[in-house]
């Protein structure tokens, strides 16, 4: 079974400038753990708006072209 997936570096609310892109991540205790990301209800997916990296135990989502509406 193995032990559980934690957070090792929680995610921080970030300011940015509409228009920008916002960079949001976490640091989990094991490489290659399935995220998702979420806004409310919504799963959000890999699109022009937004990217999902994941690198090791990093795992980030850029918002792009940031607006009101993405908070």
């Amino acid at each position: 079974q193995g032990l559980p997936v934690l957070f090792k570096h929680w995610l921080k609310n970030e300011e940015v400038e509409e228009g920008r892109t916002a960079v949001l991540f976490c640091e989990l205790t094991k490489p290659s753990a399935r995220v998702e990301w979420r806004k409310g209800d919504t799963v959000l997916q890999m699109s022009d708006k937004y990217e999902i990296r994941q690198e090791g135990t990093r795992v980030e989502l850029l918002i792009y072209d940031a607006e009101a509406q993405d908070a």
